[in-house]
């Protein structure tokens, strides 16, 4: 067998208390701060202990030259290296290591910036329950929010006595203010009204449409509703639909070309909210929302131009961005609401809609729909653009 070392893997040092009754009974505190070694590979998910001998042998072998096993084994530690296989940060050319091999190789062609890989690969959530876990911060201590996480920063940075400040012109009224003024997330849903199917159509196609191919020269771009680089727009739109006339309950994926839905897997209504709900980490505020939207980045279209390069998963991340801003105003233009979340189960959502995380990532859950009469959840409306001050 021949082994050589993963292609992206960070080697953290961190410390944690440990306690031990015999070092209390020895006539100590019985606490002893301990030091580790955490490898967090960017073709692995879970983070890895390492010791100092597996950590020098990690380090002593390449990781393009694959080299004889029992070779290595004359000059490192033999049972180090059987455990750096067995944790799969070494890897073997032998059938028994082929996924180990294949998540790696998936990495090294991608054209991933090494750093930016492990970011993606290890701020990955599974089965998280953000509600669940803000009342368990809430019953730690009776103390004050403020008072337990110190004041916030300010609102704005003043660089500047406001004397010397020069004051600008106020914009004019326009549409697009009013528009702007109704972009208020949503978290209160009318699930009694299903979405019309031109509300679900020009929604879609306002936020995620091509509105224009180019082939020249030799390189197929897409024009957007939204800057992209390169012109590439990696991001794409995959849809659990819960509430649209015409449209079955299920997953779907958006073909911005076509204009058209994929249908993927059919999903019962009863099951589609408790689906939502794992979707966006127990966040029941946006569960019923009738049309949820799942931003996946195809990370080799944006690499294949700017390989390995610092700014590309800036770039792509800002893609999300552009679409969610343009999605809030394709509702609000319909009379719909709309939201969007980071805090999401990514590592659920690829094994619902079959994406693998180093080459179609999920950055953020969007979703649109009509919002409720009701406010069961605080919704942020300081202009009153959406609840009157009737209700």
């Amino acid at each position: 067998m021949h082994i050589r070392r993963c292609a992206v893997v960070f080697i953290e040092p961190r410390e944690r208390l440990d306690f031990d009754l015999g070092r209390l009974v020895a006539g100590g505190t019985g606490v002893e701060m301990l030091r580790e070694w955490i490898a967090l590979a960017a073709h692995l998910d879970d983070e890895i202990a390492l010791d100092t001998a597996e950590l020098a042998a990690l380090g002593a072998l390449s990781l393009e030259e694959w080299i004889d096993f029992d070779d290595a084994c004359r000059t490192l530690p033999r049972e180090a290296l059987e455990r750096l296989l067995d944790k799969g940060l070494l890897l073997g050319d032998g059938d028994d290591h082929a996924g180990t091999r294949e998540r790696d190789e998936q990495v090294r062609t991608s054209h991933w910036r090494g750093l930016a890989a492990t970011v993606h690969r290890h701020t990955r959530w599974s089965g998280v329950d953000t509600l669940e876990a803000e009342r368990r911060f809430g019953e730690e201590t009776d103390r004050p929010f403020l008072e337990r996480l110190g004041e916030p920063e300010s609102p704005v940075r003043e660089r500047v006595e406001p004397s010397r400040r020069m004051a600008l012109q106020p914009a004019r009224e326009s549409s697009l203010e009013v528009l702007i003024r109704q972009r208020v997330t949503c978290r209160n849903w009318d699930a009694s009204r299903p979405l019309s199917a031109e509300d679900f159509a020009s929604t879609l196609f306002r936020t995620f449409a091509a509105r224009a191919v180019s082939d020249e020269p030799g390189i197929t771009v897409m024009k957007r509703a939204v800057p992209s680089a390169g012109g590439l727009h990696p991001t794409e739109a995959y849809l659990l639909v819960q509430n649209v006339e015409g449209v079955p309950p299920g997953l779907y994926h958006y073909h911005p070309i076509d204009h058209a839905l994929e249908p993927l897997s059919d999903i019962a209504a009863d099951d589609s909210q408790a689906l939502a709900l794992r979707i966006v980490a127990g966040q029941r505020h946006f569960m019923k929302a009738h049309v949820i939207i799942i931003l996946a980045s195809r990370f080799r279209r944006t690499f294949w131009k700017y390989r390995n390069h610092a700014k590309a998963y800036r770039a792509i991340i800002l893609d999300a961005g552009h679409l969610s801003q343009t999605l809030y105003l394709a509702a609000a233009e319909r009379g719909l609401a709309a939201f969007i979340t980071a805090a999401v189960n990514e590592r659920d959502i690829e094994e619902i809609f079959g994406l693998d995380p180093m080459l179609e990532g999920v950055l953020a859950v969007s979703g649109f729909g009509w919002r409720g009469e009701l406010v069961d959840e605080v919704e942020f409306d300081p202009l009153r653009s959406v609840w009157p001050r009737s209700r």
